[in-house]
C-alpha cells in the first residue's frame, strides 16, 4: 500500500454483523475507521443481503444503526461473479462462500477481511494477489503506528 493512501478492504458479512453489535472490538473499530473515511470499505450484493438479514433475524435493535450506515457512508458494492469464477473452489467452500470469495478476488481489493476460519485455507488464494486476514490482525498490520 503506497504510503498516504487509504486501505480499501473486502468486508465478509460476519465482520459488519460483529461491528454492528459491538463498537468495542476490532469489527467495531473498522466500521469505525469506515464512517470516518480513513479505509474503503466493498461488499458484494449478497454480503450486503445477509447483513440486513441477520440483523433482522438475530439484532434487530441494530437496524436504525445499520440503515445510518448504508445510507450515510454506503460501502462500494461490486456485482455478483459470474459462476465459473465462484466454481473455482469445488470441494473447499460451500457455494455462498464461493461467491463471497469470487466477489472478493474481483473486486480488486487486495485484503478480504472475515472471522470465518474456513476461509484460512492456506491455498485458498494462490495466485490472486487477495491475502484475508482477521479483523484484528488487519487493524494490526495496517493501521497501527510503525
Amino acid at each position: 500500500m503506497a504510503p498516504g493512501s487509504k486501505p480499501r478492504v473486502f468486508l465478509d458479512t460476519n465482520v459488519i454483523f460483529s461491528g454492528l453489535y459491538s463498537s468495542k472490538g476490532a469489527p467495531g473499530k473498522i466500521l469505525e475507521l469506515f464512517i470516518k473515511g480513513q479505509i474503503e470499505v466493498v461488499v458484494s450484493q449478497q454480503v450486503l443481503d445477509e447483513v440486513v438479514r441477520t440483523v433482522k433475524d438475530k439484532l434487530p435493535e441494530a437496524l436504525p444503526a445499520l440503515n445510518t450506515l448504508l445510507v450515510n457512508t454506503p460501502p462500494e458494492v461490486v456485482p455478483a461473479p459470474e459462476i465459473e469464477y465462484i466454481e473455482q473452489w469445488p470441494g473447499v467452500l460451500s457455494l455462498a462462500d464461493a461467491a463471497i470469495l469470487a466477489a472478493a478476488v474481483a473486486s480488486g481489493t487486495h485484503i478480504f477481511i472475515t472471522g470465518d476460519r474456513h476461509f484460512f485455507k492456506s491455498t485458498l488464494l494462490l495466485g490472486t494477489g487477495v491475502i484475508i486476514i482477521t479483523p484484528a490482525t488487519f487493524l494490526e498490520r495496517y493501521l497501527s503506528p510503525r
